[in-house]
């Protein structure tokens, strides 16, 4: 993938399992978010076969089963967290009678009533977040979605994603923070735009003789493990 004439990624190729949760991990400005692009079909001049699914990425048959989360809040200002929810729903066909569980899950039902304009910066990822989340997707593309948020939130989410993936539904969640690999089942692991391994915690931590995330991927990354 290219932007202008530089890599944004490159040499990439991996598969996910299905019912799995999957982090993509790597410093910003990596590539992290362009590969995201490219498997929900939104990066353009993308190069070899990408499929999700079992269909090319972006094709029109994947918009109910895939969901995804930008780094930018993708809500109304100017609504309230439930009403965003409840016209999403309708958007999506989805289930009016999980709103109130979602935002329960999101750490936003005392929030549900007040306009988005009024919330914070993670509250209203999270916010977003539920809206995703809303139509059940059997793919959720989540980039970045515990930035900015307190621990026992980070924790209570990274619970949730669990459980989603228990129900069947596949994640690939993005971060820069390798303390939150140890929730995944499996890594993908990036830096310059290139796709350094893809392996579980263990691996990882066993391939760089440390039991530190952080160290280990120091590791990998300067070819040390």
């Amino acid at each position: 993938m290219r932007r202008g004439r530089t890599d944004v990624v490159a040499g990439v190729g991996f598969e996910l399992r299905a019912g799995s949760v999957t982090g993509l991990l790597g410093p910003s400005g990596c590539g992290k978010t362009s590969l995201m692009r490219a498997l929900v079909g939104v990066q353009q001049r993308v190069r070899g076969e990408l499929r999700v699914l079992g269909e090319p990425a972006g094709a029109p048959a994947l918009r109910a089963r895939v969901g995804y989360l930008t780094q930018a809040p993708s809500i109304y200002a100017d609504l309230t967290a439930r009403e965003n929810m409840e016209y999403f729903a309708r958007v999506q066909h989805a289930a009016r009678d999980r709103i109130d569980e979602l935002l329960e899950r999101v750490g936003l039902a005392a929030q549900s009533d007040q306009l988005i304009v009024t919330l914070s910066g993670g509250e209203r990822a999270r916010a977003s977040l539920a809206t995703v989340l809303l139509g059940e997707p059997e793919l959720l593309v989540l980039d970045e979605p515990t930035v900015g948020l307190d621990p026992l939130l980070r924790r209570s989410l990274w619970e949730f994603f669990g459980e989603l993936a228990a129900g069947g539904a596949t994640l690939l969640v993005s971060s820069h923070v390798m303390d939150e690999a140890s929730h995944c089942e499996e890594l993908l692991l990036m830096r310059d735009a290139l796709l350094l391994a893809q392996l579980t915690p263990d691996e990882l931590t066993r391939r760089a003789g440390t039991t530190d995330l952080d160290e280990a991927f120091v590791r990998l990354v300067g070819g040390r493990a």
